[in-house]
This record gives C-alpha cells, sequence and structure tokens, in this order.
C-alpha cells in the first residue's frame, strides 16, 4: 500500500514506517498527576528513543522518555473545567460523569470527571467542581457535551452551568445549563450539548509555557520534601502569579532530591522576552522541607509558527 510519495520525485514511494512509538510517561490515575484517565499520545520515531542502562532508566537527569513527556505537554492544552450544581432537591448525582469538549478542529473525546480539585464527593447539590482536562490543540471552543451514566442510588442531576477556562487562549468561557440531566426529569435525556455565551465571554492576556529547571545542589541535607513555588517577573512590574511545581505529595517526595535536576513545564502569565528576575520559595512541609537549590533554568517556549 502507498502510504506517499516524495515531493522532489513523485514516482518513489515514501518508506512505511515499521511501527509507531508512543511516549507517555505520565500517569492515568485519580489520585496522581492531574487526575485524568485516558491521554492523547503524539508519535515520535523510536530511533529517537535510545537504549539505556538500568542506571538511567527511571527519572535520570537525562532521560529521552522524561524529556519526551515534556515535549508532549508543551503540545498540549490545559483546560480548566468548573461545573455549578443547582440547589434544587435532589439536584445532586451519583452517576459517573463525562464531559467533550468540541473545537472548529477536534474534540476530546469522552473524558471521565473524577479528580474534582474541591470536593472528594463530587456533584452534591449547589456545589462546584473543579477539574483538569489535558488535550492537543482544539481549535476556537465551541461547544461541550455534559452527561453520566445514570449509576448509582440517585442518578438525577441539575446543572447550572459549566465554565472552561483555556490560559493558553486567554479566554474563559461560560456554558449555561439550567435543566435537569435525569430520566424521570425534564425530557429524560442524560446527555446535554450546551453552547457558550458570547456575552459571558472573558479575555484576557494568553499564558505562555515556561520549561522551568531546577538545580538542587550536592551538599548534605540539600534535597527537600517541601513544594516549590515561583514567581517570574519581567520587564514594567510584569509578573506571573505564585506558581506550585508539584501537584501532589507523591510529586514533593520524586523532585528536588539532593545532586539532581526537576523539570516542569507549567502554562503562566506572558511577561515578555526579558526576565529580570525570580522569585522561588517552599510551603516547609514534610519531613525535610530545607532546600538547597544550586541555580534554575527558565527557557519561554513560544509556539510553532507553522
Amino acid at each position: 500500500m502507498r502510504l506517499g510519495t516524495n515531493c522532489e520525485h513523485p514516482q518513489l514511494p515514501l518508506a512505511a514506517p515499521s511501527g509507531y512509538y508512543f511516549p507517555c510517561q505520565r500517569w492515568l490515575a485519580v489520585e496522581e498527576d492531574d487526575g485524568q484517565l485516558s491521554r492523547e499520545l503524539l508519535p515520535v520515531d523510536e530511533s529517537y528513543v535510545l537504549p539505556q542502562s538500568e542506571e538511567g532508566r527511571g527519572g535520570g537527569d537525562n532521560n529521552p522518555l522524561d524529556n519526551l513527556a515534556l515535549e508532549q505537554k508543551d503540545k498540549s492544552t490545559t483546560f480548566s473545567v468548573t461545573i455549578k450544581t443547582g440547589v434544587k432537591k435532589n439536584a445532586g448525582t451519583d452517576a459517573n460523569v463525562f464531559i467533550t469538549l468540541f473545537g472548529t478542529q477536534d474534540d476530546t473525546g469522552m473524558t471521565l470527571l473524577k479528580s474534582s480539585k474541591t470536593n472528594s464527593d463530587k456533584f452534591e447539590r449547589d456545589s462546584i467542581e473543579i477539574f483538569t482536562v489535558e488535550t492537543l490543540d482544539l481549535g476556537d471552543l465551541w461547544k461541550v457535551r455534559l452527561g453520566h451514566d445514570n449509576t448509582g442510588k440517585a442518578p438525577g442531576w441539575f446543572v447550572d452551568w459549566v465554565e472552561v477556562d483555556a490560559p493558553s487562549l486567554g479566554k474563559c468561557m461560560t456554558f449555561p445549563c439550567g435543566r435537569w440531566l435525569a430520566k424521570n426529569e425534564d425530557d429524560g435525556s442524560i446527555i446535554r450539548d450546551l453552547f457558550h455565551a458570547e456575552l459571558q465571554t472573558r479575555l484576557y492576556t494568553p499564558f505562555v509555557p515556561y520549561e522551568i529547571t531546577l538545580y538542587t545542589s550536592d551538599v548534605f541535607a540539600a534535597g527537600t520534601d517541601a513544594n516549590i513555588f515561583i514567581i517570574i517577573y519581567g520587564c514594567d512590574a510584569v509578573c506571573t502569579q505564585q506558581k506550585y511545581l508539584c501537584t501532589n505529595k507523591r510529586e514533593q517526595k520524586q523532585f528536588f532530591e539532593r545532586k539532581s535536576a526537576s523539570r516542569f513545564i507549567v502554562e503562566l502569565e506572558d511577561v515578555g522576552e526579558i526576565i529580570e528576575k525570580i522569585r522561588i520559595g517552599h510551603n516547609n512541609t514534610g519531613m525535610n522541607p530545607g532546600w538547597h537549590c544550586s541555580h534554575v533554568d527558565i527557557r519561554r517556549l513560544l509556539p510553532d509558527k507553522d
């Protein structure tokens, strides 16, 4: 089967790849990372991943798999999804809830919402839940599909609204609902397509991804179990918000060991091309919170022009 032709020599077929390699190096777990149970992966040339010795596996400073995972994250867009459950009687749900984000170029597919940043007992009456959804570029967001599987003792659900914030796009969009998702209420539908209210859309300066590498010194007890934060300052008093780099306690134990490099890609306010200074610190938690920092490297990752 012909998969393609050479542009300069149309008569010569392009060689078909012998296989596809999709690096991940991320958790698919409610309690880990950003709580997502599914991820979109991009293929890379398998030759990029060189054989490693046993000493080089599992998070070494120059582990190509770790670098690929960071590159994958750089190519993705992170959405913060906020859902407001109504105040009506029995408005909360025990069912498994899912959402699909639709853009002009692609959609996320059905994404289960399991790891709320606000409540362990999710979707109770008059509650607000916040979730992270990470995906490849969708284009302009125009619709969300919200639904559940109608399981549990009380699956019926009344939803006030959904808000989707995309820092990399500089846009926070509201999708009004104000209806039941229940077999025994309204029209009996447990899935609703919601469209954004343009007048309620909030625009702001888009965030950009920064690659931040923090080097822990090679001195006694240099490592820390605390959570490190960073603030980046640009010109004219422009700065980012204070950003904690670890998303959970497991990452706090994994990173910032003695004589190590801890790399992160985070979306923050764009302070411009010139970085005048940074502020780093920690929350003084854990068994050994003290930290000896050697130096910090920061790279502002600009989007591809093509």
